[in-house]
């Protein structure tokens, strides 16, 4: 079994400048990192860390790799809710990142079934995931994975759930206009990480952090 640390810091900034710095850690430690990525406000301030490292420590990411949770289906990569543009605003645009190693999912593919196949079969040609950032919903789930998913789940098609798109839907101008389905990394995906780091602020996310962990 995997060890776990419970790492408590005062705030929110806190706790994002200390998964920045392990993320640093690591890609200086090996460049050609394989980096899992997540969005959401809580990931903000982690990559404006980032951001900051890289311009004023000169934190490489020229040689490394991203691959991200998830991405909505039926979105363009230009759209602003899209997770691609969300990374390109957040953090590829403003590092050395190069943009043919920044993997998502493809939500506009004609056969989705295939592309969650394809993009597990891409992490593994990369040699899996070094270092995974993960947030927690308020429900509980991590990616679009609901707290029930199997352990063993790999990157699939989900319905959005009421809550979530009851969470998601002022960033759409309501649920009418928002997607219905994203894909996700699985359970067992984020799982077979070497490393994995969660972040969660906020009061709103303490009792369902005590029963994740």
């Amino acid at each position: 079994m995997r060890a776990m640390e419970v790492i408590i810091q005062p705030n929110q900034e806190a706790a994002a400048a200390l998964v920045a710095r392990i993320v640093a850690h690591d890609l200086r430690a090996n460049p050609h990192l394989v980096l899992g990525l997540a969005t959401g406000s809580t990931m903000e301030c982690v990559y404006r860390h980032l951001v900051r490292l890289h311009q004023t420590e000169k934190l490489d990411f020229s040689l490394c790799s991203t691959f991200n949770l998830d991405e909505y289906v039926g979105l363009f990569p230009s759209d602003p809710n899209s997770y691609r543009h969300y990374m390109e605003r957040h953090l590829f645009r403003h590092v050395n990142v190069d943009p043919r190693n920044t993997h998502l999912p493809n939500g506009l593919a004609s056969d989705l079934d295939a592309e969650c196949r394809q993009y597990e079969a891409m992490i593994q040609r990369f040699g899996g995931i070094d270092l995974q950032l993960v947030g927690i919903g308020k429900a509980g789930h991590i990616g679009f994975n609901e707290p029930l998913s199997a352990l063993r789940s790999r990157t699939r098609v989900k319905a959005l759930t009421p809550t979530t798109m009851k969470q998601n839907a002022p960033l759409f101008g309501g649920e009418d206009k928002m997607p219905r389905r994203a894909i996700t990394m699985g359970v067992g995906t984020i799982i077979e990480a070497r490393r994995c780091v969660l972040l969660a602020t906020g009061s709103s996310k303490a009792d369902v952090l005590a029963q994740a962990v």
